[in-house]
Order: structure tokens, then sequence, then C-alpha cells
């Protein structure tokens, strides 16, 4: 399963609801996807690819390789 290097996000399950006149008349199970972007960053002194959120990277919690 796809996850973040930085903060451990991955996958959340939870249902669809369908309404209806007011009415939830149908549950569907569904998935958000996190925003998943493979990177060169630094690791240890070294640069190495790793999978970051958006958020991490927008946030600067990781330095990117040149």
């Amino acid at each position: 399963m796809a996850k973040c290097a930085i903060c451990d996000k991955s996958v959340n399950f939870g249902n669809q609801l369908s309404i209806t006149r007011s009415h939830i008349s149908k549950r569907s199970s569904r998935t958000w996807q996190p925003n998943l972007r493979k990177v060169k960053a630094v690791v240890d002194g070294q640069p190495k690819r790793i999978t970051v959120c958006a958020k991490c990277l927008r946030s600067g919690k990781v330095q990117r390789a040149n």
C-alpha cells in the first residue's frame, strides 16, 4: 500500500452516501487516496527517491535533491 515516507499518510476508507429527498437511501464503500509524489530528496545525506504527500512537500518537511 502506498504511504508517505514522512507522515505515514495512506489510504482512508469510508462510506459514500446517496442522499435523495433528505433521506440517506444507499451507502457504498469508497476510498480516499492521498496526494503522493515521487521526489528525489536528501535522506541521511544521500539523494534518494521517496514517496511523499503534497502536504509535506508544501510545508518544507522534505529537502529536495538537485
